[in-house]
């Protein structure tokens, strides 16, 4: 656990430090969430619409250029076999990702069933996402040494609503948030964006990662994979860290 601490000018830099780090999260997570689904579609559908376009363009050159050769001087058959070679290559590149898509769609799928029994386990990731639910979020991170420690949260625009100095022990230390923000006001449960400043042994100072905790509610398809959702926070499930019944 981790305890308020008075304010210094070094808590103060630290806390600066923090807070746009929490900003830049946000921006980043905010910016992932809307664009990678899109991003990820257009870039598979176009990869596949160019084979296909090479395909059709290779089979009408080779169509034309049977109906025009000289019957008296025709093709040789060592270009006509490498050109029907390159044919065939093109056909099983077209069907490579067509077949593929499908299997990576499969995947998903059993990935999905899988994590199913996952909701109602509380559970951990490395992520910024802070998942707030029934009033409440905590996360861990590893101090280098006993220090003051700056944490950060904003919300879905990026706006700071809770920054706080704690003093750290070396190790491993946990943070409770009870969802208010710096004027005491009760927020609403949702997904916001944490981030955590310290400093190293030398004394320079360096963002701590995060391992944030909270329950599962439900399991969605990414762009690389299967998310887990705790709440309105979403977390890619190889960031999962660990879960539990309770």
């Amino acid at each position: 656990m981790v305890s308020s601490v008075g304010t210094t000018t070094a808590s103060t830099s630290l806390l600066s430090q923090a807070i746009a780090a929490a900003k830049s999260n946000a921006a980043a997570n905010a910016a992932s969430a809307s664009s990678s689904t899109s991003t990820s579609a257009s870039s598979s559908s176009s990869s596949l619409s160019s084979l296909g376009g090479n395909f059709n363009q290779f089979l009408t050159l080779l169509t034309t250029q049977l109906q025009h050769q000289d019957p008296s001087n025709p093709t040789s058959t060592d270009s006509f076999t490498a050109e029907l070679a390159q044919f065939a290559g093109v056909q099983q590149q077209v069907e490579t990702n067509t077949n593929l898509t499908t299997l990576i769609s499969a995947t998903q799928d059993n990935q999905m069933a899988s994590a199913v029994s996952l909701i109602g386990k509380t559970t951990t990731a490395s992520s910024s996402s802070l998942p707030l639910q029934s009033g409440s979020a905590s996360l861990s991170f590893t101090a280098p040494q006993a220090e003051d420690v700056a944490i950060a949260v904003t919300d879905s625009t990026g706006t700071v609503v809770k920054s706080e100095t704690v003093n750290a022990s070396a190790g491993t230390n946990t943070w409770t948030w009870d969802g208010k923000n710096n004027s005491g006001t009760q927020l609403s449960d949702g997904a916001y964006t944490v981030a955590v400043e310290g400093s190293s042994t030398d004394g320079t100072s360096v963002a701590l990662s995060t391992t944030i905790t909270g329950t599962v509610t439900g399991v969605s398809k990414g762009t690389t994979g299967v998310n887990i959702d705790m709440g309105d926070a979403t977390i890619d499930m190889s960031d999962l860290t660990g879960f539990s019944t309770t």
